[in-house]
């Protein structure tokens, strides 16, 4: 590898400054040849996440309150019914089919108090939604600061975003074909989320026809 490096001074000048000028592409797989071996079996879990493109700005903000939503103000007020009608529709959704709700606890793992709605699920056979989790956990959310302007004109607000500690829910499933999973869905604005897909069933996908398929696993 070295005789690479030093192959790509130029003779006629110094060599000292040619190094520096010219120096010699190495990639990582020249630096690691012939010592690491890596071999990955499968992924475990692989996220996918979730947005709404045209509300990731702050013009694109206002333009959903004010022309999308008719709202005559873009306020930051707007936000909260919007969020509150999402959470008691999840609610609602959840009671009318017999889904359960579980509150997560600080320092709880997920997937394991999700385990056996998930395990009672693969046991029937029967793609579901086996349980919703309720979490608070920290968000990029948009947040507003009221514009200095003329207080006989309509206010005016300067949207940013800033991590804040909100309720995420977490729409754990079982699949016949994909095995467990779950989407989490921040409830205030802009509502990101993040889908959970079982990597083992990626693998099976990508297997040759009649080869014998992982068992899904919980992470």
């Amino acid at each position: 590898m070295w005789k690479r490096i030093l192959g790509v001074i130029d003779v006629t000048g110094s060599r000292a400054a040619a190094g520096v000028i010219n120096p010699a592409v190495v990639s990582a797989a020249d630096m690691v040849s012939g010592h690491v071996g890596l071999d990955i079996s499968c992924l475990d879990r692989l996220y996918v996440t979730g947005f709404v493109a045209k509300l990731q700005t702050p013009r694109g903000v206002v333009y959903f309150l004010h022309d999308h939503r008719g709202q005559p103000i873009a306020s930051p007020a707007l936000f909260e019914p919007i969020g509150a009608k999402f959470r008691r529709d999840m609610k609602d959704w959840a009671q009318a089919n017999g889904v359960p709700v579980v509150t997560f606890k600080a320092g709880q793992r997920k997937v394991e108090v999700m385990r056996p709605y998930l395990e009672q699920a693969a046991t029937a056979g029967r793609s579901k939604v086996v349980a919703i989790g309720r979490a608070q956990e920290f968000a990029s959310v948009w947040t507003a600061t009221k514009r200095d302007t003329d207080p006989g004109q309509c206010p005016q607000f300067s949207f940013t975003k800033q991590q804040r500690r909100v309720l995420v829910f977490y729409v754990y499933i079982w699949d016949q074909r994909m095995g467990p999973g779950f989407i989490k869905i921040c409830t205030y604005f802009p509502y990101p989320i993040k889908v959970w897909v079982n990597g083992q069933y990626a693998e099976t996908a990508a297997m040759p026809q009649g080869a014998d398929a992982p068992a899904a696993g919980y992470g």
